[in-house]
């Protein structure tokens, strides 16, 4: 049997290359671990916009987890773009039967340029039938909001959210800060919060606009790296290494909000 870990991404397909599926098995392949994928949405699109989304139909969804639950030992998983409330099900449904551990959510809503990539309906679903799933989930702060219900302008607000989803069935969260109001900072905080304490991660804070796929790059490498073993909070800091370098050594690809460069982490 192959000592590299496998994974599995449940999300949607970015034909530019920067996010969804296509930004997590490139995350993969640079964390040595083996990924494996479920496409639930076909998008057009490239650093300036996303023009169309296909969504697959439920019995491909639920063909191609079988698929790979059936052949491969999945040690984590990450789920991006679901796109509606009748995928999220069908997932949920899924990953219950197949009694995968280790489920990364990153609750994917909105695109970098704006496009929304999950219907305001659906929010509910995800709360309801993937939170309590989730070993961590990964929202930015307008995400977080939206799921908490409240207004987030600092850590006290981070922490109160928190509390909110933990509540729902969250076990961790990281509540990423690069969409803070105080663009003037020089640093991007995200804050962890685990059953057992809260952890502050700090990074440099990048004047780019190379930052597409970031959120996916980063919850594929905590994927990665719960695969591997390693705890949430060590896992969630070798993410934020990760992405840290990704933006910092931008590849300016496009004429939009290009991609991070998926190849610039390395420490072994």
């Amino acid at each position: 049997m192959s000592d590299f870990p496998q994974v599995l991404t449940i999300a949607g397909s970015d034909s530019g290359g920067g996010a969804g599926i296509q930004a997590d098995l490139k995350t993969f392949q640079m964390r040595r671990v083996f990924g494996t994928s479920v496409i639930t949405a076909i998008t057009a699109q490239n650093t300036l916009g996303v023009f169309d989304i296909h969504c697959i139909p439920l019995s491909s969804i639920e063909a191609q987890i079988k698929a790979v639950a059936e052949d491969f030992n999945i040690k984590a998983v990450k789920i991006g773009m679901l796109a509606n409330s009748d995928i999220i099900e069908c997932v949920a449904k899924s990953l219950r039967h197949y009694a995968f551990e280790q489920i990364v959510l990153d609750p994917v809503m909105i695109a970098k340029g704006g496009a929304s990539l999950l219907q305001p309906s659906a929010v509910n679903a995800l709360k309801r039938y993937l939170l309590p799933l989730a070993k961590v989930i990964t929202p930015n702060l307008p995400e977080a909001e939206t799921l908490s219900g409240i207004p987030i302008r600092n850590q006290q607000d981070c922490r109160r959210a928190a509390e909110i989803l933990q509540a729902a069935g969250a076990e961790n969260l990281i509540i990423k800060g690069g969409h803070s109001e105080n663009s003037g900072s020089t640093e991007c905080r995200d804050y962890l919060f685990t059953p057992h304490g809260e952890f502050i991660l700090n990074a440099k804070r990048y004047p780019t606009r190379h930052t597409h796929g970031t959120g996916c790059t980063f919850s594929a490498c905590l994927c990665a790296e719960l695969a591997k073993g390693h705890s949430v909070e060590a896992a969630a800091r070798k993410a934020k290494a990760f992405i840290s370098a990704a933006i910092a050594a931008p590849l300016n690809i496009g004429h939009g909000q290009g991609p991070t460069n998926h190849w610039a982490y390395c420490d072994e």
